[in-house]
C-alpha cells in the first residue's frame, strides 16, 4: 500500500490545470465604435443583462459619469464625443463596485430593493443590505 503523500500527489497531478482565475464573474468589457463626434456602445443591451441591471439604469449612470448626453437605440448606446474604450470601461467597472457586488462578501449575486423613498443593495448570497445612492 503506497503512502498518503504519495497518493495525494498522485491525486494533485490528476487534476486539471486552471486556466481562470476561479471567480465565476468576468468584468464585462464594452465593444466601442467612434463614428464621427459620437461613440457607440454596440453591446451595451448585453452588458446590461450580464450585470443584471436595467439598461436605462447603467445609462443614467454611463451619461452621468462621462458628462454628455446620449440614447438608447437598440441595443446599442450612442453617446455624444469621443471616448476611448479604457474611460469607458471605467465607467463600467466603477458602476460594477458601486451598483453590482456586495460591499461585504463580494458576490455579483445582488438585486436593488426599493423601501419607501431609499434604494438598496440586497444581496441573496448573504443578506446583506446597503444604502445606495441615487444617481
Amino acid at each position: 500500500m503506497e503512502s498518503y503523500e504519495k497518493l495525494l500527489d498522485r491525486a494533485y497531478s490528476n487534476l486539471p490545470k486552471n486556466s481562470e482565475t476561479g471567480e465565476r464573474f468576468q468584468m464585462p468589457k464594452a465593444q466601442i465604435l467612434n463614428a464621427g463626434a459620437r461613440t457607440i456602445i454596440v453591446n451595451f443591451t448585453e452588458l446590461a443583462n450580464i450585470l443584471r441591471r436595467e439598461p436605462q439604469h447603467l445609462q443614467k449612470f454611463l451619461l452621468k459619469e462621462l458628462a454628455t448626453s446620449g440614447e438608447l437605440q437598440g441595443g446599442r448606446l450612442i453617446v455624444q464625443g469621443r471616448f476611448r474604450a479604457d474611460v469607458i470601461n471605467k465607467k463600467i467597472e466603477l458602476y460594477v463596485k458601486e451598483y453590482v457586488l456586495c460591499p461585504d462578501c463580494g458576490k455579483p449575486d445582488t438585486k436593488f430593493v426599493k423601501e419607501d423613498r431609499y434604494l438598496f443593495l440586497k444581496c441573496e448570497a448573504c443578506g446583506s443590505k446597503h444604502s445606495l445612492r441615487k444617481i
